[in-house]
């Protein structure tokens, strides 16, 4: 991952970047020098794919390309187009469509019209596979989502730029107008799913592989998008908010905002940013995230690759230890856990999603979980329920690195916010709770401490409270 950000060229375009506009120059012609055709991780698809959009849009911004450069750019969309990742597909094959367009509106003649004509016919294919019904990217993961829309604006960008570039030229018998229109009605439910998947302070939810700092933040692509004639609405995912074919659900009420994961792990053939995190939740509560997934620092074959992605570090249920899912080296998924009986309600004052997973019906149990999420005003409360025979059974509810958590006794946690607000989650069906110190993991390379309150479950049923009413 380090290796392949270093053959990004991402600070080409990054915020200040003319400033640094001589020693971009220098760095371009440094990389041509020292990367020799086909040889070396650089010369990957996937970094290539990124180089190549990064170069044009740095020589469309009003700079100029080193000739060097120049035919060094013209090579990698040659080695591209031979070399697209179809054996991988989901955001790889699309990146790789993405640096086709780019290359193909870029440079002029019967090859760029070829690269041109590939690239537009791999994105009309994979837009509806890969964007869902209700707007969010099929791996379930909000870095990639977020990754995913500033390509789809990206492109919308690149045709207004060249408005002519698609005349005359056909993909599979059609012609390709279409492609502009496509682009543009896929952006709003894009945009919309995004803005619904974030917590109040701004940025992403760590649902399955997420971090900061990979894909711009949600202001970023939001300010992007209006810049390019799309009517943005921020900050009125109040009630509750439905992301269906996704299988998320967004309660907001008072001061509360739970993010709540009933999803698939992805697609069946694309599982690989996946982790063992179903019906799982995250909580912002007086814009002050409360309880947070543990992130992803790292990707690799690695033990602590392995723990991140384990149902153990998401705040949901585990059943005798194991993961709901079955996660494995560093992309892979043996048997999945797939939620079922999926609700919604008003429920009088409150908002209520109810799932269901059969992940541990694969154990000698036979153990079917579920969990009814209930918001108010006041209180989150949350019903997990065990059905079947098992061993051990824990809930598990990882805080912020900015709370302080106390277990203060009698079946209770008492957790301190900011600004010297005190909230009390609450117990039944306990039979022992403890708070120890783990880690978060919210930047690729980074750990910060925090600490998880684990909770045994006595028999078959847990019930959470967290109250906020006196605070």
């Amino acid at each position: 991952m380090w290796r392949y950000n270093q053959h990004y060229f991402d600070d080409l375009n990054a915020k200040n970047g003319k400033e640094r506009s001589g020693w971009h120059r220098d760095l371009l012609l440094s990389w041509v020098k020292e990367n020799s055709p086909a040889l070396g991780s650089g010369w990957e698809p996937y970094p290539t794919s990124l180089r190549i959009v990064n170069w044009v849009k740095w020589a469309l911004a009003g700079n100029e390309l080193p000739q060097p450069c120049f035919g060094s750019l013209a090579v990698q969309a040659r080695w591209l187009e031979k070399r697209l990742e179809f054996h991988l597909l989901g955001n790889h094959l699309f990146a790789n469509a993405k640096a086709l367009i780019f290359a193909g509106c870029f440079f002029s003649g019967a090859e760029a019209d070829r690269w041109l004509k590939r690239g537009v016919g791999i994105i009309q294919t994979q837009l509806p596979e890969q964007i869902l019904s209700d707007g969010g990217h099929f791996e379930r993961s909000t870095m990639y989502h977020a990754l995913a829309l500033e390509d789809v604006l990206d492109l919308h960008n690149l045709l207004l730029a060249f408005p002519d570039s698609l005349e005359g030229l056909f993909v599979d018998g059609r012609m390709t107008k279409g492609f502009a229109h496509q682009l543009r009605n896929t952006i709003p439910g894009m945009i919309h799913w995004l803005d619904a998947m974030r917590h109040p302070d701004g940025e992403i939810s760590l649902f399955n592989d997420a971090a900061f700092g990979i894909a711009p933040d949600c202001n970023e692509l939001f300010d992007y998008a209006a810049r390019l004639g799309f009517n943005i609405t921020r900050n009125r995912q109040t009630g509750l908010t439905e992301l269906a074919e996704s299988g998320y659900f967004r309660l907001e009420k008072g001061p509360a905002c739970v993010l709540f994961d009933a999803a698939p792990v992805g697609p069946d053939y694309l599982p690989g940013h996946a982790h063992a995190d179903t019906l799982s939740l995250e909580m912002s509560l007086f814009g002050q995230r409360i309880f947070v997934n543990s992130g992803t620092s790292e990707y690799g074959t690695g033990q602590e690759r392995l723990r991140q992605r384990s149902t153990a570090a998401h705040n949901t249920v585990e059943v005798d230890g194991e993961n709901s899912s079955e996660v494995w080296s560093g992309f892979r998924v043996a048997r999945r856990a797939k939620p079922f009986n999926v609700v919604t309600q008003l429920n009088g004052d409150g908002l209520l999603v109810s799932a269901c997973h059969d992940g541990y019906c694969r154990l000698p149990g036979k153990v079917a979980t579920k969990r009814v999420v209930t918001l108010t005003d006041q209180q989150l409360t949350l019903e997990d329920s065990l059905d079947g025979g098992f061993e051990s059974a824990v809930a598990r509810f990882y805080c912020h690195p900015s709370l302080h958590a106390e277990h203060i006794g009698d079946g209770a946690v008492s957790l301190s916010l900011r600004e010297g607000r005190t909230v009390l989650l609450a117990f039944e069906g306990a039979a022992n709770i403890r708070v120890v110190g783990s880690t978060w993991h919210p930047r690729f390379g980074v750990s910060e401490k925090n600490q998880c309150i684990i909770v045994d479950i006595a028999h078959n049923r847990l019930i959470s409270k967290l109250n906020w009413g006196s605070s």
